[in-house]
């Protein structure tokens, strides 16, 4: 999982040109190394904008804490929970990107259906028990925290360093629409904020190109309404909401092997960024034990608009993105 995270990230960002295939360029060689690299950061800031809402809803997924829904019931109450996360993704063919020295080339770019991974931790802890009312409670409050860790990679010419460190904390809060009882199901109305650790990328092609990313940055905001009812041993719960995915690089850097300008660098200017809003559907079941509930769901992210220079073959960059989750909570 860690490579092909690491994988995935570096191609979203940097978007390496490759010899392997060519492009209808304007005829002529470059003059300039802006000129030689603008194909080059053109591609690299539609992966960007291709690759980030994937990567966020990996991130995101759909219950903030998989397999408790419901209110935990106030003070001496609590549970942790890990959680793998699958997407249904794609992942652009760098190696068979076109290649321009000569001036930014709109085309079609390919890509192929790639799982694209997440994983995390999150912990829940009752501070407010709530209102009673008759066989259920209303106002409860949870505090929610989550984990996500990304580690250092130096390998396959791809080095990745984490200047801020490997793991970074996510905060949210959970209201009690209703405690789940005999009677009623439980439903809650939660927050959640997660985010990646700040990431320093580069990436190496041989001897011909290298790509430098700083300051790569990834922030998601979710809101969810979920309900959820036990049946004894176990239980169902769904719900829908609403996702910000929030990304931005400090910068972006290429070096490439041109004709007659030789070695070409360049920024990419601006540095790529990019906002979007999406709808989140999911439902689950549970296996409620003795003082652990294993958890699975499947859900779908849809919505917003991500414009790009270049098109892609298959999905486009705004298109629905089905994943599925399991993960495992104890708790008292």
């Amino acid at each position: 999982m860690k490579k092909v995270f690491v994988l995935t990230g570096v191609i979203a960002i940097v978007g390496a040109q490759h010899l392997q295939a060519q492009a209808t360029c304007p005829n002529g060689a470059p003059t300039s190394q802006s000129q030689a690299t603008a194909n080059a950061r053109q591609q690299a800031a539609d992966l960007f904008q291709y690759m980030a809402p994937q990567i966020a809803t990996a991130i995101a997924g759909g219950s903030p804490t998989l397999g408790q829904t419901s209110t935990l019931g106030g003070l001496g109450h609590f549970n942790i929970g890990v959680r793998g996360t699958a997407l249904n993704g794609s992942l652009p063919k760098v190696d068979q990107f076109p290649v321009c020295y000569t001036a930014a080339v709109s085309t079609t770019l390919p890509t192929g259906g790639q799982v694209i991974p997440g994983a995390g931790a999150d912990a829940a802890i009752g501070v407010f028990s709530g209102i009673p009312l008759a066989l259920t409670n209303v106002g409860a409050v949870d505090l929610l925290v989550s984990a996500t860790y990304v580690p250092a990679v130096d390998e396959s010419n791809v080095r990745l360093d984490l200047p801020d460190g490997s793991l970074k904390l996510g905060y949210g809060a959970r209201v009690g629409l209703l405690s789940e009882s005999i009677i009623f199901p439980g439903v809650s109305l939660s927050f959640m904020k997660r985010d990646l650790p700040t990431l320093n990328m580069a990436a190496h092609s041989g001897v011909a190109d290298s790509l430098f990313v700083t300051g790569l940055k990834l922030k998601t905001t979710s809101w969810r309404i979920e309900a959820s009812k036990s049946l004894l041993v176990f239980g169902v719960f769904g719900g829908v909401g609403r996702d910000k995915y929030e990304s931005s690089v400090s910068e972006v850097r290429a070096s490439v092997g041109a004709p007659v300008v030789g070695r070409a660098n360049a920024t990419l200017v601006p540095s790529p960024s990019q906002s979007l809003d999406r709808t989140n559907l999911f439902v689950g079941v549970k296996l409620n034990l003795l003082f652990f509930k294993v958890a699975a769901e499947v859900g779908q992210a849809n919505g917003g608009d991500v414009t790009t220079f270049n098109s892609f073959s298959g999905s486009a960059p705004n298109a629905s993105r089905a994943y599925g989750s399991l993960g495992v909570r104890f708790g008292i």
